[in-house]
């Protein structure tokens, strides 16, 4: 079977995203949802072993992010129209998909499942929270501490210019910090993620997405929140230094069919740090009857 990543696009929510996907084209279709600062090729160890595994593995590129379309308002990358890029990107793939997400990816993953239920036949969500645990643990524990970045991240201009200063050098310190193992990720896959960043408006596209999160009351988010019914498998990379470990805890009351795994060595890049266990871990939960 051909494992290899093979261009992907579509129109979805009236937009077009791109991306990358392998995999028999009949296969049963999952979409991987990256986060910030990553795209589509922050899922390049997982999609060839989904593809052996039979799937049609489809990693695209949020809207804002790499060559998908970027609209310019700050209220474009609200959840709801995140969450209905995924509906849209459903319907392209025959109308129901499992949907795997990592940091922003998997927030949107969340709300997808919330949000359109018909389009979502499985959940995977990596290293990110639950919107009503992520309130929740601002409130009891240091999570707002370590939230800090997204407060920053809500002064207009200024976060774009320190990014870009020095040829992007903070970005490339970001990219550059290797896994748990300390092993630094190799430089071509550094100027790749850079290169990404630095196309026309993907940089504040992307910082957009935490202005229109931060500058929603609780109670808007809160009214946006639904059961998630479908199964679900929440990955956590405990060493996590942006995400306190309670976010993984008490959901069973907004998730009933949820299965936690939790990861101790693994940090927030929880897929690059093991990707061997994460493919296990979402091979076989994807591959489990309903």
């Amino acid at each position: 079977m051909d494992d290899h990543p093979r261009p992907f696009r579509a129109r979805a929510n009236g937009l077009t995203l791109t991306g990358v996907e392998a995999g028999p084209a009949d296969g049963p279709p999952v979409l991987l949802l990256h986060g910030f600062p990553e795209f589509s090729f922050g899922w390049r160890h997982q999609l060839p072993a989904l593809a052996r595994a039979g799937f049609r593995a489809v990693a695209p590129n949020l809207r804002g992010y790499d060559t998908s379309d970027k609209p310019t308002r700050v209220r474009d990358y609200r959840v709801e129209e995140l969450a209905a890029d995924v509906a849209g990107l459903a319907d392209h793939l025959g109308g129901r998909a499992a949907v795997v997400g990592h940091d922003w990816g998997g927030i949107v993953a969340w709300f997808a499942a919330m949000r359109h239920p018909g389009r979502v036949s499985r959940l995977a969500v990596l290293n990110a929270p639950h919107p009503l645990a992520y309130l929740r643990e601002l409130r009891r524990s240091s999570q707002l501490v370590r939230s800090w970045y997204a407060g920053f991240f809500q002064v207009p201009w200024l976060p774009e210019r320190l990014i870009r200063a020095n040829d992007y050098a903070l970005a490339r310190g970001t990219f550059r910090a290797g896994p748990c193992r300390n092993a630094a990720r190799p430089a071509e896959d550094v100027e790749t993620y850079v290169q990404a960043l630095a196309r026309p408006g993907a940089l504040t596209a992307s910082l957009n997405y935490y202005r229109a999160a931060f500058r929603r009351r609780s109670s808007d988010i809160r009214r946006l929140v639904r059961p998630v019914e479908v199964p679900t498998l929440l990955i956590w990379g405990e060493r996590d230094r942006y995400l306190v470990p309670g976010l993984a805890d008490e959901l069973d009351a907004w998730v009933p069919r949820l299965r936690v795994e939790r990861l101790p060595a693994a940090t927030h890049w929880v897929q690059h740090d093991e990707p061997e266990r994460v493919n296990e871990l979402l091979v076989g939960f994807l591959s489990k009857p309903t």
